[in-house]
């Protein structure tokens, strides 16, 4: 039969191929890589019936997104000020291992949650550089119906 070859690896070799392998894994198993970013932005969706905080990198990925309703709040108690200061507590928990620590907050809506979900970022030391408005107005609209003749 012959004598058997016993294969050496170096070490290096060996963390090399082990990196691979976890990264693989973590292919597999659906999860995404998480590495450090420094800079991002915050998006606050604040509706009459719901609180949506989005946190994405300076390119636009999206890291991590909370709801209201994700948290446990149904109904008419999603749209509290209350369930958007949780909703942004939330947010900042899954911001902290891997998350941006300087921010640009861009908030859209005209619901109760706007203050208390902003003060509730800015409590939990991000860093904010500008605080945008971006709630869509209308510039006059479409045009009215015409008046109903009885």
């Amino acid at each position: 039969m012959g004598k058997k070859k016993i294969a050496t690896k170096t070490e290096e070799a060996v963390l090399k191929e082990g990196k691979a392998t976890e990264a693989a894994q973590a292919k597999q198993k659906g999860q995404k890589v998480r590495q450090r970013v420094e800079s991002g932005r915050i998006y606050i969706q604040v509706s009459y019936n719901n609180t949506i905080i989005t946190a994405t990198d300076a390119k636009g990925n999206v890291l991590a997104w909370v709801t209201a309703g994700s948290l446990g709040f149904s109904g008419p108690k999603k749209a509290t000020a209350f369930a958007a200061s949780k909703v942004a507590e939330a947010i900042a928990e899954k911001l902290q291992r891997s998350g941006p620590s300087t921010v640009e907050i861009y908030i859209k809506g005209i619901g109760g949650g706007r203050n208390s979900a902003l003060k509730a970022l800015a409590n939990r030391g991000f860093n904010i550089i500008s605080i945008k408005d971006i709630t869509p107005i209308p510039h006059n609209g479409p045009r009215p119906p015409k008046p109903r003749r009885v």
